[in-house]
Parts: structure tokens; sequence; C-alpha cells
């Protein structure tokens, strides 16, 4: 090959090396254009919206208050800002004047005085009147949060792990009580990290409901560790906290549904722990008792009644689906340090005792939650499903008796 063909085979060789590198680029950029518009996509789909009564998106203020207290917050707040911001601006103002005005290039001389008794007293008044006037407002604002009498409706509020049990004890509606736990598709939602809808986290299974225009108070406790009851939009926070009874109130102004969370970090499941309360008219609240009692009234355990396997399974496979699977999974084969239901010792054991005092009483310090807030047929039911499910095959019933039983 002469000098000339060398050069042509090498003109071509490059021209070959720089299509091929176009190819690649032109390839790369249309993955990537690809890719932007499957990730654009996807996020049109999982976009949320403002959640009336919930978090806004890019919210910044506080929540549009529904209160008179909450907007007695909000007024404070803004009343306190402005004061700080004043003082703010006072004293780097007369800092920063001093600095530049008096500065040693300008030939300043420093003042020569001491203990300066207008310093002194000046230094004095003016913080304590700043305070008195800061102090006298919000001391309204806490004893108005604080007053609690002559409250409509009184419904204590139990933080469990992880779920809140709302009992009516005063006013219409006495002796309703149920236990408000997150929707099971938002925890399988979280789970498969596939958040979606504008309520994300915050459904639940049974909201708590309250008549609008009516004086609320909420009594707090807890059953294993400390949480706290939290509404926003009503200005309303309030540790639950075991062995202790505190209260707090509101009166919704706006029908509606409006969320709150436990403001209290409370244990692995502690982002899972929505407070929804629905504020209704005085008719649909009404309505809506009524048709608690006959659920109550329905559903009410009868200790001597002696059920089939087939309907404590029944019965059994929901309360664990709403309570249970959240840490033991729907498979019962349990995650990290909790433990598996399937093929448990425990489980398996032909003395139910040990498993019905582990239910009702807890253990591990809490790892395991009491679960005495349910009722004698749902634990029997659920213990009854989680020795027949799975490969837990011991054909071993419990029956509300029993649970009564271990109860005493």
């Amino acid at each position: 090959m002469g000098l000339v063909g060398l050069v042509e085979a090498s003109k071509k060789m490059r021209i070959n090396v720089l299509w091929n590198s176009a190819r690649r680029e032109v390839a790369r950029l249309s993955l990537g254009a690809a890719a932007w518009t499957a990730t654009t996509a996807a996020m049109a789909r999982n976009a949320v919206n403002d959640l009336p009564g919930g978090p806004a998106v890019r919210q910044l203020d506080l929540h549009p208050p529904v209160t008179r207290i909450a907007e007695s917050q909000i007024w404070l707040h803004y009343l306190m800002l402005a004061i700080c911001t004043v003082i703010f601006v006072a004293v780097f103002g007369v800092m920063f004047y001093s600095i530049l005005k008096h500065r040693k290039s300008k030939g300043a001389k420093s003042a020569t005085f001491h203990e300066s008794v207008g310093v002194e007293i000046a230094w004095t008044v003016v913080p304590f009147l700043i305070v008195i006037l800061m102090a006298l407002p919000a001391t309204k604002v806490v004893v108005a949060m604080k007053d609690t009498t002559n409250s409509d409706l009184t419904i204590k509020a139990t933080g469990y792990q992880w779920k809140w049990g709302y009992d009516y004890l005063k006013g219409e509606g006495e002796g309703i009580g149920f236990v408000s736990t997150l929707d099971a598709s938002h925890r399988e939602m979280s789970d498969a990290g596939q958040p979606a809808g504008d309520n994300y986290l915050f459904k639940v299974d049974n909201p708590l409901v309250v008549p609008v225009n009516k004086k609320i108070r909420i009594i707090t406790t807890a059953d294993d560790v400390i949480h706290a009851w939290m509404v926003p939009a009503f200005g309303v926070k309030q540790d639950a906290i075991p062995g202790f009874v505190r209260d707090t109130w509101f009166r919704a102004e706006k029908t509606g549904d409006f969320y709150g969370q436990c403001a209290e970090l409370c244990g692995k499941e502690h982002a899972y722990m929505p407070i929804h309360v629905k504020v209704v008219t005085q008719q649909e609240y009404t309505a809506w008792v009524e048709g608690e009692r006959k659920k109550l009234a329905a559903k009410a355990d009868d200790p001597s009644k002696v059920w089939t396997q087939e309907e404590l399974l029944a019965k059994g496979e929901k309360v664990y689906a709403a309570n249970c699977a959240a840490c033991h999974q729907a498979n019962g084969k349990g995650a990290g340090p909790i433990k598996a239901l399937d093929g448990s010792p425990v489980v398996l054991d032909a003395d139910k005792a040990h498993q019905i005092a582990i239910v009702l009483n807890g253990q591990n310090n809490g790892a395991m939650p009491a679960w005495k807030q349910l009722s004698d047929s749902e634990i029997a039911a659920v213990i009854t499903f989680t020795k027949n499910s799975w490969s837990n095959k011991t054909g071993q019933i419990v029956q509300p008796a029993d649970i009564v039983a271990a109860r005493k």
C-alpha cells in the first residue's frame, strides 16, 4: 500500500470512529430524553395538591385557623414577631450607627464613665417593660387555651403504639368508643415506596366525629409511651403521657375534615399515627351517634356465646389486617426485630394462656404493645386466626370467655 493509500485508510478510520461516537451520543441523549419524559410523567401522576384542613404544598405560614384559639395564636405569633423585629432593628441600628459615626479613623474618643446610674436604670427598665408588653397578651391566650370548663362534649384520646383510641365520656354520644388506625392501603403504599393522593398517610379507618360550634374537651393519656395529640387548624397540641391525664379543648367554627399527627416521637411507627377530625352539623352528628350506637349494640360481646372456628377466622382476619399486619406483615413473617407469627412457638403452644397474656399486656417494654382496648371477641378471633393461618394449622380455638377470664 502506498502513502496515498495509507492516508485514505486513516481518513476512513477517523470518519468511522467519529460516526460511531456520534451515534452513541445520539442514543445516549435519546435515552436521557426518554428517562426525563418518564420521570416527568411519574411526577405528574404523583403530584399532590393542598389538603383542605391539612398540610399545603410548599406551606410557609401557619395553618388557616378554624377556631378562635387558633386565630389568637396566629395574632400572638405576628405580634411577637413584630416586637422582636423592632428590637432587632433598634439594637443593630444603634450598634452600626455607633460603629460608623464614632470610629477611630474619624478621631472619635471613647467616653470614660463608671457605674452610670442612667445606663443601669435604662437597661433594667426597658427590658422589663418589653417583657411585660409581651407577657400580657401571651398570658391571655394561654389562659384561654387551658379553660376547659363548660364543655359540651368530653372525649378521651388515648395514644397507643401506633393508633388513637377515642372514648366519648360526656355529652351526646356518651358511651361510644373506637380505635382510629391508619388506613391499610396507605401503609401498603408506604411500604412499596409509592405515595399517592393528597391525603397520603392521613387517611384513617375511623375519624373522630364532633359537631360544629360546640366546645369539645379532649382528655389525653397514653397506654405505653408519650404521644401528643395535635391538630394545627384547631390550635391544639397536648401531650398524652402514660399514667397522667391532661386536657385541652377546641370549638370548630367550620364543618369539614381536619388533620393532624402525633407530635411526639413515639417509636418506629411514629409517622403512621395520623389524626382525622370530622366536624359536622348538629343534625349529622346526631345521626352519626345513633348509627354508632346501633353498631355497638350489634357487635356487643356475649361472653357466654360459643363461636365456630369459621366465625372466629373470618373476624380474626379483619382484626389482624387492621391492627397486626403493619408490624407482623400480612404473611405473618415479621420483619427485623418484629418476631414472626408463622411458626412461632408461642402461637403453636397448646397452652393458649401464654399468647392471650402477651396480646392483653404486651411485652418487651412496649415493642409488642398491649391490646386491652380490643373487645373480648376481637382478641379471641385474632388469636384463633394466628393459630390457624399460614403454616400454623393447630386447629386450636380461643373463645371470648377465655379472654374474660384472663382479664380478671
